[in-house]
């Protein structure tokens, strides 16, 4: 084991993807652990490492370990102390890039307990999706201690066009909460506008055109609007993703005394989806919520 011997905890689509990025770029990756047993053995095989039965066995074989895991309680399991089938059990010398969308406590945590063993810890928070992860294109918000950034810089320069120092644990967790929370309202007053435009018998493609040119463009109208019109909700972020980020963003709001209604309403309409059964659909699928035909 080498400190540029990489292994993967968690390779679903963003994880399965940056692996792929990192291989590409002549990186020696080591081993994978998801805990769908199947994601891992298809990529291990697909990438020649392998397929680690623990998060343990990750970090024994790996020098830095990436972390792409779905939410809090995902992280404080492969994170758990006195549990020698953690990432905690090879915790010495090791330095763990933590790449989901997480509360920001939940960083400031992992830090200590790393710190504690020996190793060292960052957040690496994504605002790209599954494309840019493959491309080795994405925004990368980066928080912990300015030398562990450093020290990860080049190889976070493999997968990011961006690559953004915020500050210390948490703050870019915080950061990225906001991103998001504010995507999916954008999200969400799209779909709003365009089942309304439905509604009213408009040509929703000249729609979409008249929104890029004036004051409702947004990166949203260009990545969801034609899959809104065609119901098109192929994966890229999902409605669950959305209500989980989102109501991230409102437990930090709660916390500094705000009130932030926008944000609450589009996570009362993502949490529709998911009691619909549309959680695993792309956040686009809000627009089945509101074009007329659809919601009933």
């Amino acid at each position: 084991m080498t400190p540029l011997h990489i292994g993967f905890v968690g390779v679903g689509r963003m994880g399965a993807n940056m692996a792929r990025r990192l291989k590409e770029q002549g990186y020696a990756l080591t081993a994978f652990y998801d805990s769908h047993h199947p994601a891992a053995l298809s990529l291990a095989s697909e990438l020649q490492a392998q397929a680690a039965h623990t998060p343990a066995e990750v970090a024994k074989a790996s020098g830095i370990v990436i972390t792409v895991v779905s939410d809090d309680a995902a992280m404080r399991s492969i994170f758990a102390e006195n549990d020698g089938t953690s990432l905690l059990a090879h915790a010495q010398d090791r330095l763990f890039i933590n790449c989901a969308t997480l509360s920001p406590e939940i960083h400031v945590d992992i830090e200590r307990l790393v710190a504690a063993r020996g190793g060292a810890s960052l957040e690496a928070c994504m605002a790209s999706s599954i494309a840019q992860a493959r491309q080795g294109t994405l925004y990368l918000m980066c928080g912990g201690k300015p030398e562990v950034f450093e020290k990860a810089k080049p190889l976070l320069g493999a997968l990011g066009k961006t690559v953004r120092y915020i500050g210390p644990a948490g703050e870019a967790a915080k950061v990225k909460a906001l991103v998001n929370m504010v995507m999916n309202s954008n999200t969400a007053a799209l779909a709003e506008g365009l089942g309304l435009g439905d509604a009213l018998g408009l040509d929703l493609t000249m729609l979409r055109e008249v929104f890029s040119q004036t004051g409702a463009a947004s990166r949203v109208l260009e990545t969801d609007g034609e899959d809104m019109q065609q119901r098109a909700h192929d994966c890229y972020f999902s409605a669950a993703h959305a209500a989980k980020d989102s109501a991230i963003a409102l437990d930090l709001a709660a916390h500094a005394g705000l009130h932030l209604p926008v944000a609450q309403a589009t996570l009362t309409q993502y949490r529709r989806l998911v009691e619909l059964g549309k959680g695993e659909l792309d956040k686009s699928a809000v627009a089945e919520l509101t074009f007329k035909e659809r919601s009933a």
